[in-house]
């Protein structure tokens, strides 16, 4: 198969290596990773408003916008010796066709996993992640903490569900059955703390930091019983 050509986006990468090259934008040649962290938040949230809510324009220019955060810390990265946007290509390349063994594996492997469904990828994409990551000992490990609570929440019940602390199928004590209830449950919760004083993201993010404790614990005692029946069996 042919390379694809991509002549834009080949401009789009001499345009910000102009502005940041010597007598180009004296902004655009002041920022490092740190500055440009908040227009990376900024541009991620409108790209997702974008995909919300947004039309065909708004979601071509909320993605160039993301890309273009991309191109901009692989430049920054480039003019320090540490790395160019091509390394970032590479390792986004090796990553996915490790991650798919059974798309990019040769026929014997593919037919050996069996992969069918989206539900079999799901099964199978943490046991490729721990081939990776062989150093991390926790399914809380890589987790970004400075994630929005909300969100922080629902992949930290994701991880509890995935050790047996938590059964994500059985609805909770309050049962609701579709995004418009969840969304106006969610709006009263926060309005009635608001009334009360109380701040809703330090408090979740205050129980979620007690659900990570019960996670590692359950896992630590899992590990010990293993390793017991293990002594035991020996």
């Amino acid at each position: 198969m042919a390379a694809a050509s991509h002549p834009k986006l080949e401009e789009l990468i001499a345009v910000l290596e102009q502005l940041r090259a010597p007598g180009g934008c004296a902004w655009d040649r002041e920022q490092t990773h740190a500055s440009l962290v908040q227009y990376l938040v900024e541009e991620s949230y409108e790209l997702i408003d974008a995909i919300e809510t947004g039309d065909r324009e708004e979601l071509i220019e909320e993605l160039g916008d993301v890309l273009y955060q991309v191109i901009f810390h692989a430049d920054i990265a480039a003019e320090a010796g540490e790395f160019t946007l091509e390394d970032v290509a590479a390792a986004m390349t090796a990553k996915m066709i490790g991650r798919h063994p059974h798309v990019f594996g040769d026929e014997a492997a593919q037919r050996a996993l069996n992969v069918q469904t989206a539900e079999d990828v799901v099964a199978r994409w943490d046991e490729y992640k721990r081939d990776e990551k062989p150093g991390r000992t926790s399914v809380l490990d890589g987790i970004p903490q400075g994630m929005p609570a909300l969100a922080l929440a629902d992949k930290l019940l994701g991880r509890a569900h995935k050790v047996g602390l938590f059964d994500a199928t059985q609805p909770g004590a309050i049962n609701v059955q579709n995004e418009d209830e969840l969304g106006a449950l969610l709006v009263a919760i926060v309005a009635s703390a608001k009334a009360n004083g109380l701040d809703s993201e330090r408090a979740l993010r205050h129980s979620l930091r007690a659900l990570q404790a019960d996670i590692r614990d359950h896992e630590a005692s899992e590990k010990s019983e293993s390793e017991g029946g293990e002594n035991t069996a020996e």
